[in-house]
């Protein structure tokens, strides 16, 4: 029985500490807040409960008096639970007053510090909060005032004479702020910004002056979640902006390949800036009964090559092997193939070097490439999913191979994400839309019909590969976006082309 107070950082998932997620994985309950980013809740157990204690800009999924007595009752159940909450859970986070709850009901906790949004927002936006030219003070403060009140609870003649002001949650306070603050004595002139969503996929910000910053961000429709930094370290922005100026940065990219395999394109797109969200069209799933796959395990000796198409089949087909009490060695006898460089890096972390990887990566030039080695009259067994493509047993088969097709894993349609995706689409909010394979077009289409996208040209697509783009247009839509080279990275770079 134990409570953590994870401060999750401030939306970026990698600014999670290494022990907050360390929390994360083995948690038995995870509580998060609305500011906690949903990538984080792929670190924690498929058997953990999971409970959205919402707090959005006061619209409160559960009140805090509801979630104190929620963490309490999950502790006093004999559970590790893992409080997640945005940014660092002291700061303006209530999360001394769960602190104190947990105190006197005789619960033992710990506090994770997390990053705080003061301090990551301005600094992916190119704002030191101090520097040696400009000022070494900096105040933060909490926007969040009743504009009812009479008085403020801000000294604001102490505020105005801070080198650098961050203010939280002042959003809806922000006019007041502004006029406060220069009423007090702060130079209108003063530059200030604001940074909404900082550090995540949304991020953006906006500088003006103390005086203009109210007008510039109903302008710009900035909202909550923002931050107001107040200061002359503000003029740094324009060259310190390095997060901003990444090659994708304002563009949404959909992402449609299995989470399992979607990781590399994911952190990729983040990488360069892009807003990514994930719609995997299928779930890999295990078989029913892998009886007939530890059949053939059991005689390898019988083939001469062992090929390989995606990276699913080298996780399974290995998964069986260890239950057998086999590992690399068993494959010693034989040659390895695989289908392109990311089913190989698998291979190699099995401690295998592929005999052959075709320059293009697509099973006709796995095919035409073996016939080539000399193939023919060679017994090769094909782990891969139980449904696929069929042209490379075809082309291998005439070419007087043997060829034993062996299912070691499944795919099936998946649907979680269709309603963000299509709200996407409405508010033409999503600029690319990836396809890894034919399946994953197959999929999508199944979803989200063919005549959806003709209504929103605004979403390019972009298929890694001939077969992707071919299954593309055979359902009447135009591939925008289709690299020279059939492999993430290069799909990636080529959305920055356009």
């Amino acid at each position: 029985m134990k409570v953590y107070l994870i401060g999750a950082g401030p939306g970026d998932p990698g600014l999670i500490t290494v022990k907050g997620r360390a929390i994360l994985e083995r948690a038995d309950v995870v509580v998060y807040d609305y500011l906690a980013n949903d990538a984080l809740l792929a670190s924690v157990r498929k058997d953990a409960e999971l409970i959205y204690a919402g707090k959005k800009g006061g619209d409160h999924t559960l009140p805090q008096h509801e979630i104190n007595a929620l963490i309490i009752e999950k502790a006093r159940e004999g559970k590790v639970v893992a409080r997640l909450k945005g940014g660092d859970p002291y700061m303006f986070g209530r999360g001394g007053e769960e602190a104190e709850e947990l105190v006197e009901a005789g619960i033992p906790f710990e506090e994770v510090p997390g990053i705080t949004s003061a301090i990551a927002g301005p600094a992916y936006a190119g704002i030191p909060l101090t520097h040696r030219a400009f000022t070494s003070s900096v105040c933060f403060a909490t926007g969040h005032e009743d504009p009812t009140k009479p008085e403020s609870a801000h000294n604001w003649q102490s505020l105005a004479g801070c080198g650098t002001l961050v203010f939280y949650m002042g959003m809806k306070n922000l006019p007041r702020i502004a006029e406060s603050l220069i009423q007090a004595g702060k130079p209108a002139d003063t530059p200030a910004a604001l940074v909404n969503w900082g550090t995540t996929d949304r991020h953006r910000s906006l500088a003006g002056t103390l005086e203009t910053l109210p007008a510039l961000a109903k302008e710009h429709a900035f909202a909550a979640p923002s931050l107001i930094v107040i200061g002359e370290v503000v003029s740094l922005r324009d060259t310190l902006n390095w997060f901003e100026k990444q090659p994708l940065f304002g563009k949404t990219v959909v992402v449609t390949r299995a989470r399992e395999q979607a990781s590399e394109s994911v952190e990729l797109l983040r990488q360069m800036g892009a807003a990514v969200l994930q719609f995997p069209t299928i779930d890999i799933a295990p078989l029913q009964d892998y009886s007939a796959v530890q059949a053939e395990i059991a005689r390898l000796d019988a083939y001469q090559w062992v090929i390989f198409t995606s990276v699913n089949g080298v996780r399974h087909f290995w998964q069986q092997l260890a239950l057998a009490g086999k590992d690399s060695r068993a494959l010693g006898h034989c040659k390895v193939a695989a289908i392109g460089p990311a089913t190989a890096r698998e291979l190699e972390g099995k401690g295998i070097l592929p005999d052959f990887v075709p320059e293009k990566y697509v099973a006709e030039e796995v095919a035409s490439g073996l016939v080539a080695l000399g193939i023919s009259g060679k017994k090769v067994l094909l782990p891969r999913a139980l449904v696929a493509r069929d042209i490379l047993p075809q082309v291998l088969l005439e070419a007087d191979a043997g060829v034993h097709v062996l299912p070691v894993y499944e795919t099936r349609p998946c649907e979680k994400e269709k309603d963000a995706v299509l709200k996407a689409l409405a508010e033409k909010r999503i600029d690319f839309i990836t396809f890894g394979s034919s399946s994953t077009v197959t999929n999508f289409l199944s979803l989200i019909p063919a005549e959806t996208l003709r209504q929103h040209p605004e979403a390019r697509l972009a298929c890694i590969g001939p077969v992707t783009r071919k299954t593309l247009e055979q359902a009447g839509l135009e591939c925008h976006i289709q690299p020279e080279e059939y492999t993430i990275p290069a799909l990636a770079k080529a959305l920055v082309k356009g």
